[in-house]
């Protein structure tokens, strides 16, 4: 499986990156939203992405609806990794096409948790 870990701090990509890969995600990392598109059209439809909300250049809301437009992607679960914590964010990148939403600080017991209830097969 393979998954776009996006968020314009660096340690928190790695963190993800490192409990997708324990996870036997490949990973591909960007740091804002524009440079999710351009990894996904070099990569094709992925599995999986982990959108923060606020980034520079195109956040992680603006994202979750450019990729909902697209019907190749249809099938990519997208989870919000986010310090907004605001119910009416929530229901906002829900209603979006966000799958699930986990609220920072996390742990990899929550990750794991989310993408158990979004059907990921994970070994």
């Amino acid at each position: 499986m393979r998954a776009l870990v996006i968020d314009d701090s660096r340690a928190i990509r790695l963190i993800l990156g490192q409990i997708l890969k324990a996870l036997k995600f490949e990973v591909i990392e960007a740091g804002h939203g524009l440079e999710a598109l351009e990894r996904l059209k070099e990569s094709g439809p992925l599995d999986l992405a982990l959108v923060d909300w606020n980034m520079p250049e195109m956040n992680g809301f603006e994202f979750v609806c450019e990729v909902r437009k697209d019907d190749q992607y249809k099938d990519m679960k997208l989870m919000m990794v986010t310090t907004e914590t605001e119910m009416a964010q929530v229901i906002k990148a829900l209603e979006a096409g966000a799958n699930e939403y986990v609220m920072k600080p996390f742990t990899k017991d929550m990750i794991v948790e989310k993408l158990t209830l979004m059907g990921l097969e994970l070994d």
